[in-house]
């Protein structure tokens, strides 16, 4: 995924779905900010026909975490975000490297974003 098209990003963690514990896919996540103003996960799935999923931090409402017997030998495993975007409720990260530090830090990013975009968790119950 080319960051330049959103212009003023920094780019806060990247990786690439594994197997085996090799990163040999074409589904790529990100995890950008621009600006101060936003964070958003990515999903570019994809070689020659590339579909993107995009979800806000601050939209992410629950994050749960599973691992394999492999995945402990590996040092991989899925996280699952839910959120309250109607166009990608549930979000996958699959089988990504480091994933109790990579969900620890989406974690920390997600109340950050909470608060600097005045939503609390009530309000997200509140559309259900």
């Amino acid at each position: 995924m080319n960051l330049k098209k959103y212009g003023g990003t920094e780019l806060i963690w990247k990786d690439r779905k594994r197997f085996l514990g090799m990163p040999l896919s074409f589904t790529r996540y990100l995890l950008i900010k621009k600006e101060g103003v936003w964070m958003k996960m990515f999903a570019d799935v994809g070689f020659f026909y590339s579909v993107i999923d995009e979800v806000n931090l601050y939209r992410i409402c629950d994050i749960s975490f599973r691992q394999s017997l492999m995945g402990k030998l590996l040092n991989t495993g899925t996280i699952e975000l839910k959120s309250n975007d109607a166009s990608k409720p549930v979000f996958y990260l699959r089988n990504i490297k480091n994933p109790f530090q990579v969900r620890e830090t989406i974690s920390t990013l997600v109340e950050e974003q909470r608060k600097i975009h005045g939503v609390r968790l009530a309000e997200f119950h509140s559309h259900e």
